[in-house]
């Protein structure tokens, strides 16, 4: 991915940001969860947004689904195997515009030593100042991807037909960001 001279390094507001999932239990209904640590780096060009680029990291270990023994059930050798794989990374190799506003990020995904290539479908917030004079950018990405593609396999069939976790897991992912320019000056 290019980074031409019009593009900047921004920083990621964790406070505005978020990591979240969700994936089918028992066919019927969803169970959704975040990963409450991540960071990274982003160099974005407002200007033009094709030429920008992403590289995030997150903590395994900090997913939460707000049920304790599932959670630990999720960190373990079973799925995410946090002991051994403690990072899920990835890294754009570039930037599509899609539409207006919008944009198709192809990168790579890695999830339990596993790294696939994922596009991310982003809609471009905007930019503007917040109140003490720092330039912003919001971003809303979605995707999903087949577990079994990363090596989690884990399952449990059910009588009634179908498994205990679906293989589809939907990522939402919203991010702020703050000019690190800008934001060192202010």
């Amino acid at each position: 991915m290019s980074t031409a001279q019009s593009t900047k390094p921004w920083n990621i507001d964790l406070a505005h940001s978020g990591v979240h999932f969700s994936v089918r239990h028992m066919v019927i209904s969803k169970v959704r969860g975040r990963f409450a640590k991540f960071s990274g780096s982003l160099l974005l060009d407002p200007q033009d947004l094709t030429r920008s680029s992403v590289d995030i990291r997150i903590d395994a270990a900090s997913l939460d689904t707000g049920v304790a023994d599932r959670d630990a059930h999720l960190r373990s050798a079973d799925f995410l195997d946090v002991e051994k794989f403690p990072e899920l990374a990835y890294k754009s190799q570039r930037v599509e515009k899609s539409g207006e506003d919008r944009y198709r990020v192809v990168g790579e995904l890695t999830i339990h030593g596993v790294t696939r290539e994922v596009p991310l479908e982003v809609e471009a917030g905007g930019v503007g100042k917040d109140p003490w004079g720092n330039e912003r950018a919001g971003f809303a990405a979605h995707a999903h991807v087949d577990r079994k593609d990363f090596g989690l396999k884990w399952n449990q069939a059910l009588e009634t037909g179908g498994v205990l976790v679906g293989e589809r897991v939907d990522i939402e992912i919203e991010l702020e960001a703050v000019n690190a320019a800008a934001e060192r000056a202010a």
